[in-house]
């Protein structure tokens, strides 16, 4: 190859990225005052005829050294909006904050990998009955699974599961995270006794959000919630605002989101109603892992691992599903096959119509971010 050189600079400066963009065109550069071309730049001029730049995909299996660009930024992101950096004071490290894991309802019994507070793996679902499901099928499991235990994640019975629900509830858990992040300061202001308006002048909410999916298909949502004064992260939060407020204040609100699954219609039948699952998790991050909490480096590490993963750790794909005679040839668990399946089925549905559950069918119906900031660093 001529100019093996400039090629090899070329690659080097992808930083090894698995599937480069292939850039063609050209740029000039002109003086704003004559309007003289001071320089030009061809790609046909590189030894290839295009220009090679790195995709940016933030996905470990479609790109692991983008994927870890993509999580080392997201660390310091998070890191700095824990402890100050980057622009943020450092006294940000003594605001109320904490480390909130949303998760979905139960759609059916899934076999699970579980463990005592020792460590030891115990049995997944033990019955003493034996009891049997409308189907037949046994409802319990005494099998010791491990954590990559491929069976994990997959329901007991298939024909008992709700897909519908499960996929349902994917397509809205954007919706409901959106809707949560409307009632939680409408709930504080409620705590207080004070108007909204007034709660804005005093006190403000930052987050940092990242999506995890369950071995079961279902998303669920760790997010770091701040408290800060009215200016942000360089003003301190009044007194009375406290973790144990916080902690409150996120309870209720999640519990009163609701999110409706379809548009009311006289033609159809009631929308099916989603809320979050009755497994909420709220944590104090505190600098010290001494306390009784989580520290703040162990919450930014876990948030940036999961910034990288998508759909595809719960055994199905990591990119779209043209065809629906496709889906039998995929390399997917049966238990994903079935929920892309539901996502192509209700699709025709009337009042699933506007839903793009076709084309995010291989995210399991989800269509949200997988990580976003407001007002956090």
């Amino acid at each position: 190859m001529p100019d093996f050189t400039r090629w090899q600079r070329m690659v080097y400066a992808t930083g090894g990225c698995a599937q480069p963009v292939r850039l063609h065109g050209e740029r000039l550069t002109f003086d704003g005052a004559t309007g003289e071309i001071l320089d030009v730049y061809r790609t046909a001029d590189e030894p290839t005829g295009f220009l090679l730049t790195a995709c940016g995909n933030r996905r470990a299996s479609r790109c692991p050294a983008c994927s870890a660009v993509y999580k080392d930024d997201t660390y310091h992101l998070i890191i700095s909006g824990l402890r100050g950096g980057k622009g943020v004071p450092e006294d940000v490290g003594g605001h109320p904050r904490v480390f909130a894991t949303f998760t979905a309802p139960s759609f059916g019994a899934v076999h699970a990998h579980r463990t005592s507070k020792d460590g030891k793996t115990l049995p997944c679902r033990p019955r003493r009955d034996s009891p049997t499901c409308p189907h037949g099928r046994y409802e319990g499991c005494g099998k010791r699974h491990d954590r990559d235990d491929p069976q994990v994640g997959q329901p007991l019975c298939v024909d008992c599961y709700d897909y519908q629900g499960a996929v349902l509830w994917n397509a809205h858990a954007g919706e409901l995270w959106r809707r949560f992040t409307q009632t939680l300061p409408a709930v504080l202001a409620r705590q207080l006794g004070v108007p909204r308006a007034h709660l804005r002048e005093v006190l403000r909410l930052s987050y940092a959000k990242v999506a995890e999916y369950q071995a079961r298909g279902l998303v669920h949502f760790h997010a770091v919630i701040r408290l800060d004064g009215p200016n942000g992260p360089a003003s301190p939060p009044p007194d009375w605002a406290t973790v144990p407020l916080l902690d409150t204040a996120i309870r209720q609100a999640a519990a009163q989101v609701v999110v409706p699954a379809s548009k009311q219609s006289p033609d159809a039948p009631p929308p099916v109603l989603l809320r979050w699952g009755d497994q909420l998790d709220v944590r104090p991050v505190y600098l010290s892992t001494d306390l009784d909490g989580v520290s703040d480096q162990r919450v930014a590490s876990y948030v940036a691992k999961y910034a990288t993963k998508g759909a595809e750790s719960a055994g199905t794909v990591d990119r779209r599903i043209r065809d629906a005679r496709d889906i039998a040839r995929l390399d997917v668990t049966e238990h994903a096959r079935r929920m892309i399946l539901t996502c192509f089925a209700l699709n025709r549905l009337p009042q699933y119509r506007l839903l793009p559950l076709r084309h995010w069918s291989h995210m399991l119906g989800y269509r949200g971010h997988f990580s976003d900031l407001a007002r956090f660093s």
